[in-house]
C-alpha cells in the first residue's frame, strides 16, 4: 500500500486556484495522442494552469492550430522510434501516454498485431525509456511523473477485443511498475494510472462523456495526489477497480518476497 499512500500525500488537498496553477506553472508536460480529443482538451487545461505543454504525436503539426491554447512544441514520432524521443523525454517533468488505435471488432492477426504495438508495447518502451532517463538525471525538487491511459476497456469490454487485449496489457505492466520494491520506485517518475470510461472521440463518437468533462475530472483528481485516477459512469468499474489493483499488488509483493528469499 505504501505506492499509494505516499503518492496521495505528494500534492496540497486543496481547491484553491491560486495554488493548483502554481503546482503547474512552468511545468513541462509531454503528451502522446495529443492530436485526439482527449489530448487537445488537456493540453488546454494544463496551459491555462501556466505548464509548457510538447505534443508528441504521429501527425504532422496542424497549420490552423491555436497558439493561444494549443501545445508549445509539437514533435512528430512512430511506434518503433521511441529512442528517437530521449532528447524530448529528458525535458519533461510529467509524461502521459495517451495514444491509441480502436479496431473495433476486427480480430484479424494484422488488427491484433498493431493494437498491441500501439496501445501496449509502444506505452511499455516509452514507460521504461522515461524512467531510465529520470533514473539517471539528478532528482528535482518536485518529482517527474508518469500518466498512463489504460482505458476502462483494462477490466470491461469495449466491443473490440483487439482494443480490450492490448489496454488489458499495458494495464497489468503499470500494475507491476506499481509493485516494485520501495528503493527502485523511490529513484523512478510517480506513476499515475488513467482509468477512463467511454468518451467521445475519433475513436468512439457515441462515447457518454465529452473529452472536456473527463480532461477535468483527471487533473482534479491529479491535484488531489491519487494514482489510481478513474473517470467513468459506470459504478462497477468505480468499485472492481481499486479492489482488483489491490489484489494485484499483493499477489505480485508476494512474489517478489519470493523471488528475493531464493
Amino acid at each position: 500500500m505504501h505506492q499509494f499512500t505516499a503518492m496521495a500525500k505528494l500534492v496540497p488537498r486543496t481547491s484553491d486556484a491560486s495554488s493548483v496553477a502554481e503546482t503547474w506553472a512552468g511545468r513541462r508536460v509531454g503528451i502522446t495522442g495529443a492530436g485526439g480529443a482527449l489530448g487537445r482538451s488537456l493540453t488546454r487545461r494544463l496551459r491555462q494552469r501556466g505548464a509548457w505543454v510538447i505534443a508528441l504525436s504521429h501527425r504532422p503539426k496542424p497549420r490552423e492550430l491555436d497558439s493561444s491554447v494549443g501545445p508549445q512544441e509539437w514533435v512528430c514520432w512512430s511506434c518503433g522510434k521511441e529512442d528517437e524521443l530521449d532528447s524530448t523525454l529528458s525535458r519533461l517533468d510529467v509524461l502521459v501516454l495517451n495514444h491509441g488505435i480502436n479496431p473495433g471488432g476486427d480480430q484479424s492477426p494484422k488488427s491484433l498485431n498493431q493494437a498491441l504495438e500501439v496501445n501496449a508495447l509502444s506505452q511499455w518502451r516509452l514507460l521504461q525509456r522515461f524512467e531510465q532517463l529520470e533514473r539517471d538525471l539528478k532528482q528535482p525538487a518536485q518529482p517527474p511523473e508518469l500518466w498512463v491511459n489504460t482505458s476502462e476497456a483494462e477490466i470491461q469490454p469495449a466491443l473490440s477485443p483487439a482494443y480490450e487485449l492490448s489496454k488489458r496489457l499495458i494495464g497489468q505492466l503499470v500494475s507491476l511498475r506499481w509493485s516494485a520494491p520501495r528503493e527502485e520506485r523511490n529513484k523512478l517518475p510517480k506513476l499515475r494510472k488513467l482509468v477512463l470510461g467511454p468518451f467521445r472521440s475519433e475513436l468512439n463518437p457515441i462515447g457518454l462523456m465529452s473529452a472536456d468533462f473527463v480532461s477535468s475530472q483527471i487533473l482534479w483528481q491529479a491535484d488531489r495526489g491519487l494514482p489510481l485516477i478513474i473517470v467513468t459512469p459506470n459504478p462497477l468499474t468505480l468499485l472492481a477497480m481499486p479492489l482488483i489493483e489491490l489484489g494485484r499488488l499483493a499477489y505480485n509483493k508476494i512474489l517478489w518476497i519470493n523471488h528475493h528469499d531464493r
